[in-house]
């Protein structure tokens, strides 16, 4: 028997009740946008549980069309009731509903695929996507959470962290990063000073070699970050001159996000200034 399935010394229902919980949340968390398709063993496999386990949690959650069973393989899928979970959330989401319009002028402008991200204390997410025309693209669908260090969108959040918070998150692997030292932390602090000098963050191939990012900040009325602009495309796409021309557009959408949301966006310098039109 699993660590998570053990029962409780205590007989206590709350407790057991909780572990229910979790497990059935970590059942839905090995979907993912690489692998929608699962059987009932391996996403035993993945979360530790018994495949007895797994088949009663999928069951119930097929009662409430969370997830749906694919009629040839017999594997399962996420299903749409979780739209009418997520749905008002998102529809209350103002930053995206705010966003959506400035997203569909970025992509249009530079042709590739933007998206609108949020941070959740550990990890950025996207809400809101807009992807490219080009047959050759990059995408970032809606709920797919980056955790590397070196994505642009954490790159971005993080640069908004206390230094401690930084190195915890990053020490405890909630955030992943590679070459993790003393050093390499203190060049990490270095970059994120550089994304907020510069008003944008980059990774031109560091976490995924054959893709390119640029982010940048969305602010509130009270000068805190609350979301972030991303643009990513193929790296075979993007010289260096053009990423240069990437990160001033997606700057350029961010304060203009920014400023519908009542906040005032900052320049370059990290001081309050006008917004750069896209290149």
């Amino acid at each position: 028997m699993s660590q998570q399935e053990s029962p409780e010394g205590n007989g206590n229902g709350d407790t057991k009740g909780a572990s229910v919980i979790v497990n059935a949340i970590a059942v839905l968390r090995t979907f993912t946008a690489d692998e929608p398709l699962l059987g009932v063993t391996e996403i035993a496999n993945r979360v530790g549980l018994h495949k007895s386990t797994v088949s009663r949690i999928l069951a119930t959650f097929e009662q409430e069309h969370l997830v749906e069973r694919d009629p040839e393989t017999r594997r399962f899928r996420l299903g749409l009731g979780l739209i009418a979970i997520a749905g008002p959330l998102l529809a209350e989401l103002e930053e995206r509903r705010v966003a959506y319009p400035v997203l569909r002028e970025l992509t249009e402008r530079t042709g590739e695929t933007s998206a609108l991200m949020v941070w959740n204390g550990a990890e950025s997410m996207c809400v809101e996507q807009i992807a490219s025309h080009h047959q050759i693209r990059h995408t970032t669908p809606l709920g797919v959470r980056y955790t590397d260090a070196m994505s642009a969108s954490v790159q971005v959040f993080l640069s908004a962290e206390p230094t401690e918070r930084v190195r915890a998150l990053l020490r405890s692997g909630a955030i992943t990063y590679p070459g993790l030292d003393d050093a390499g932390l203190d060049g990490y602090q270095i970059k994120l000073k550089d994304v907020t000098a510069r008003g944008w963050a980059v990774n031109y191939g560091e976490s995924s070699i054959d893709e390119v990012g640029v982010a940048a900040p969305v602010l509130d009325h009270r000068g805190d970050i609350v979301a972030a602009v991303l643009i990513s495309a193929p790296r075979f796409r993007v010289s260096r001159d053009r990423l240069q021309s990437l990160g001033e557009a997606c700057a350029a959408a961010a304060h203009k996000v920014t400023t519908r949301l009542g906040g005032r966006p900052l320049g370059s310098a990290g001081q309050e200034g006008p917004s750069q039109s896209p290149a």
